[in-house]
Formats: structure tokens, sequence, C-alpha cells
């Protein structure tokens, strides 16, 4: 209905009533004009309040404004209807305002209930962060992790809305407090790591310039154990600074490349030295084993003692050939021995002629000692008699064993 001029009338004096279920009531006078314009301007008045309740109950139900306010603005209305200066369907416009003001009480409850659900998610999820820092500054040793975790955490604190003033205070106060003593707990590892860092500097030190004493030692063996040594003890030290430990780490290394290289190409030089005395003495080895010991013992002898020279001369040759060498060679030492002992074996005594030997030796003794007695040396005398006795026990068990 839009002519609300039906609830209304104008008396012969201008009074305009209104008309209600409780009977009628001055809204107001019109002076100006006919009574019928009188009542269209109250009426308009009485379309402004419907149109406002239009909108608010639009916005009401579409979400749009906020329910407490669209509950204010309605009982603001409704407490103004019994007094308003206006002429339409005040009774049908109440009880539209009071289903109204029962759906805005229902939504402006929903409204709480959602902001309390709200402020509860609201302060949980601060709980939640506030739990979670405080166990990385009291656990945490993860440090760049850790800190970058604690500026995500207050990222996210910032875009979180909704607790109340004094809740989220004390919660930021212990979110302050851990972020707080996750950093002086940070700074102390690191001033600790620093000072750690410092003293392994120093043992470092001593390990470089250790190993640099020792890179132009030519006593190969000792000095491969000391630089192994030092390399155990500094995979056992700490770490230096990064910068400080990488140029130890070249010069302790340059030591150690510089001793083992100089090393190198001496065993090489003399690995190859080896190698040529082993031909050397397996040609040796083969002229030896070539002498016809049978046919010829003295020859065999003699050529063997020749052989036997130029083998020590020739010098060392690889380890694992020397053994087998010698073994060969003594093998052709014993056969001649052997045989020259049997040939001795075989000769007469006056035939001899290592007992020959020692006979002109004794005789030679003897001349020594005659010449010393004419002399009348008394130390020459002693001399030649104790030089005279010992040849002639020699000459006396040699011809005991012919």
């Amino acid at each position: 209905m839009s002519d609300w001029t039906a609830f209304g009338r104008v008396d012969a004096d201008g009074t305009v009533y209104v008309k209600t279920t409780e009977g009628e009531r001055v809204v107001g006078s019109w002076q100006a004009g006919a009574p019928e314009e009188g009542l269209a301007h109250f009426a308009r008045r009485f379309a402004d309040l419907v149109t406002e309740v239009d909108l608010t109950e639009a916005r009401l139900k579409s979400g749009a404004a906020d329910a407490g306010h669209s509950l204010s603005t309605i009982r603001r209305i409704r407490a103004t209807l019994p007094e308003a200066h206006v002429v339409g369907d005040i009774d049908a416009l109440a009880t539209r305002l009071d289903k109204l003001a029962t759906l805005a009480e229902e939504k402006a409850g929903e409204a709480r209930a959602a902001r309390e659900a709200a402020r509860g998610e609201a302060l949980a999820r601060k709980t939640a962060l506030v739990e979670e820092a405080e166990k990385l500054a009291a656990e945490s040793t993860g440090w760049k992790t850790a800190g970058d975790r604690l500026k995500e955490i207050l990222d996210e604190w910032k875009t979180i809305r909704g607790v109340d003033k004094k809740a989220d205070g004390e919660l930021w106060k212990r979110f302050a407090a851990a972020r707080d003593g996750f950093t002086r707990r940070r700074g102390a590892h690191f001033a600790s790591l620093d000072s750690q860092r410092k003293q392994a500097q120093t043992v470092k030190e001593e390990l470089v310039a250790e190993a640099e004493k020792l890179q132009d030692s030519t006593d190969w063996a000792a000095t491969a154990n000391q630089l192994k040594d030092l390399m155990t003890q500094w995979k056992a030290a700490p770490r230096a600074s990064k910068e400080a430990e990488q140029k130890l780490w070249e010069r302790f290394r340059g030591a150690q490349d510089a001793f083992f290289s100089r090393r190198s190409e001496v065993f090489s030089a003399r690995d190859n030295e080896q190698r040529g005395n082993l031909e050397r003495k397996q040609a040796l080895l083969a002229e030896a084993e070539a002498l016809d010991i049978d046919a010829d013992p003295k020859g065999a002898q003699a050529k063997l003692r020749e052989i036997q020279a130029q083998w020590h001369e020739a010098g060392r040759v690889p380890r694992e050939a020397a053994a087998g060498l010698e073994r060969r060679l003594r093998a052709i030492d014993d056969k001649v021995r052997e045989v020259m002992d049997s040939a001795w074996r075989r000769t007469t005594k006056e035939d001899n002629p290592l007992l020959a030997q020692m006979r002109a030796q004794v005789a030679e003794a003897e001349d020594r000692l005659a010449r010393a007695q004419s002399a009348g040396d008394a130390r020459r005398i002693k001399e030649a008699e104790q030089a005279l006795n010992a040849k002639r026990q020699f000459l006396q068990l040699a011809e005991q064993a012919g």
C-alpha cells in the first residue's frame, strides 16, 4: 500500500491526525493549503521511514551491515513510532520492525558468536606462535633457521586480529621475551664459537709451523710419520674461522706436498737406479751360474771372487728381488767351497798349498823374532813371540785336520 493518506485526516482547524489500532493521535497541524496536501506531506514523512526500514532490512539480510548496528537503527525507529509526526500504517510498520528486531538480534548473536570464535581462534593462533617462539628460544641450535622462523612468526603475528588488548599484551610480552632470550643465547654461542675458533687458529698455526719445518727434511721415513701424525692432530682440532682455516690449510697442505713431492722424486730416482742394479746383478748371476766348477775349481773360485766384488759394487736392488738373487749367488759360492774343500782333502800335506803358505808364514814369523832378539827390543820380541805362537798353532791344527 502506497497511499498512506488513508491512515490520517485533517480537521476543520488544520489539526492532522494519524489512525492506529489504539485510536487517533495528533501528529501535527497544516495551515498552508488544502487538507489533502497536509496529509500528503505527513505521508511522505512516513514513506521516508519506510524507505529507511527497507534499506536497513536489505542490508541486514544481505550481511552488508553490522547486525548490531542494524538492530540499533531498528530500535531507534521503533521507539519513535508512538510519537512520530507521520501519517501511514504505523501498526504494520511497528510489527515489521519488531520482526526485524528479532532477526537482527539473531544475527547479532551469530555475529557475536562468530567474533568470539574468531577471537578464540586468534588467541589460540597467537598462543601457539608464542609457545613455538619460546621453544625455539630455549632449545634450538639451528641459529639461522630459528632466526628466520622467529621473523616469520612476527610477520604472521601482525596479520592476526581480534584478540582483546589485555591478552594480546601479555602474549606479546612472552613473545618479545622469547625473541630476546634467543638473541642473547645465539650471541653467547657465537661469542664462544669465536673464542674456540681463535684457539683453533692458534693450534693450527703451530701445526703449520711444524709442518713447514719438516718440508725440507731428507729423513724420509721418520718425517713421513711425523707429517701423518700432524695430519691426525689437524683433523682432531676444531675449525678456525672460514678465511683463516682456508689459508692455514693451504700452507699446511703445501708443506706436506713439498716434502712428499721431493720424496717421490728421490724414490723414483732410487727405483730407477735399483732397476739398473738389478739388471747388472742378473747378468753377474748368469755369469756365475755358467762357471764349470767341477772342471776347474780354482778358476771358478777366482772368477767367483771377481763376480762377488762386482756384485757388491753394483749396489742395492728392489727389495722384492734381493733375497732371491742373494740365495742363488750363495748357492754357487757354497758349491765352489764344497768342491774346493773336497779337492783340498785329496792333496798330501806336502802338496797342500794352504799348508805350504802357513809354513812360510811360520818361517817368516821366526825370522821376525830373530831380528827382534838381535835388536834387543823387548816390545818387538814380545809381539814377535805372540805372532809366532799363533801361527804355529794354526799350522798344527791344519796339519792335524789334513
